[in-house]
């Protein structure tokens, strides 16, 4: 079976000379199918420069990024752009939904923009709503739904279609803990059900929900241990684990 996310010896550098900062040094990191990986780590640690490379969104400075197979470090733009929409859905901290779309346009939103034909795109972007408890407010607007509602459309949209690597940045940072926690239980049951999970969070408490937990301090990975890792752990105010084997 493919693996839906390998990344070796991959390392990202902003800028040039003085200026230069080294946001990710030689990561090694695989998430297989089935499995969901949290991603810890004090605010400018790397967490979303990692989610940015892992899903295209970025480029490595040198290491290779292979998704379902493919090696997107060595595509171009148009390309990667072509395996995001194919094999990569992800759920951002700030959702980007397009408030001029229905809840079931900002689904089918991606399908369509891979050629997929509009009737079948809505007919998917429907049964995602449905997997996320969300179908009867299809035709809404995302201003006419609830914070926890938009987060739902959203992982819908990373969710529909044939993909199953899922990219998920801080998706419980804006709302309450039982919205959050009904967030968490939707991307563990969809990884449970044969997709792949990368997870970045500040809270403990979510990161709980992983397969393993990996740390970053400085663009370094410092661990890759189990759930257990971040049992009883806290945060302090930076954003540092504490409680846990860094």
């Amino acid at each position: 079976m493919t693996v839906p996310l390998e990344m070796k010896g991959v390392t990202r550098v902003h800028g040039r000379g003085a200026g230069e900062v080294h946001a990710l040094r030689g990561i090694d990191l695989t998430v297989r199918v089935g499995e969901l990986v949290a991603v810890m780590g004090p605010s400018g640690s790397g967490k979303s420069s990692l989610l940015n490379v892992a899903g295209g969104l970025d480029t490595p400075t040198s290491g290779s990024v292979r998704v379902a197979g493919t090696d997107i470090a060595r595509l171009g733009a148009r390309e990667r752009a072509a395996v995001r929409r194919r094999d990569v859905g992800f759920v951002f901290q700030d959702l980007n939904l397009v408030p001029a779309l229905t809840a079931v346009e900002n689904v089918a939103l991606p399908l369509e923009l891979d050629g997929v034909r509009p009737g079948t795109a809505r007919a998917d972007a429907e049964a995602a709503l449905t997997e996320v408890g969300l179908l009867e407010a299809a035709d809404r607007f995302p201003e006419d739904l609830s914070g926890g509602q938009q987060q739902r459309v959203a992982i819908a949209r990373a969710l529909v279609g044939p993909r199953r690597l899922v990219l998920a940045d801080e998706p419980t940072g804006a709302l309450d803990s039982v919205t959050g926690e009904a967030v968490m239980r939707l991307l563990r049951a969809r990884v449970d059900a044969g997709a792949a999970g990368l997870l970045v969070t500040h809270d403990a408490r979510y990161a709980a929900w992983a397969d393993r937990t990996v740390h970053l301090r400085d663009g370094r990975m410092e661990g890759g241990g189990s759930r257990s890792d971040v049992d009883g752990a806290g945060l302090d105010e930076s954003g540092e684990l504490q409680g846990a084997d860094a």
